[in-house]
């Protein structure tokens, strides 16, 4: 592997990694990590003063989510199409593992707003799963150019 190649491998993974971090200091500063917090989020609290989200306030948030997290994942695991991986079959399942967990995290709160609190669970899992999947990822890239 060429040295320029594994240079922006290796600062593509240290923005993602503050990446990771910024998401979940965002995270937790505005919904919370709780059942109760995400619901309090999405469809209020009115003892509390929180608003309910409406449908085009979310679709304001998740509209550039959207793009984001796709062109984020595609990138991630273009670089890991580069590596010894790719021989793997285990590679086609992280793929669609991957953007179905980001799918799941973009997508949840229009199922809670519309009256399904259980995809508060939902959405709390993708969140971190997505997150783990990163990291696993990351981790694959980093051990592929470590090892090269």
């Amino acid at each position: 592997m060429q040295e320029a190649y594994k240079l922006s491998i290796l600062h593509y993974l240290a923005f993602s990694l503050l990446l990771i971090v910024s998401a979940v200091m965002l995270f937790e500063h505005k919904i919370g990590f709780s059942y109760s917090a995400v619901l309090e989020y999405y469809i209020g609290n009115e003892e509390q003063f929180i608003s309910a989200q409406s449908a085009g306030g979310v679709l304001k948030i998740v509209l550039p989510h959207i793009f984001v997290f796709g062109l984020f994942a595609m990138v991630l695991l273009h670089f890991l199409v580069f590596t010894k991986l790719r021989e793997k079959k285990s590679l086609l399942l992280l793929i669609y593992t991957a953007f179905g967990v980001a799918m799941l995290e973009i997508f949840s709160p229009f199922l809670i707003i519309n009256g399904f609190e259980f995809f508060a669970y939902i959405k709390l899992f993708s969140f971190f799963a997505l997150l783990a999947l990163i990291l696993y990822i990351s981790w694959l890239l980093f051990e592929s150019i470590s090892y090269e």
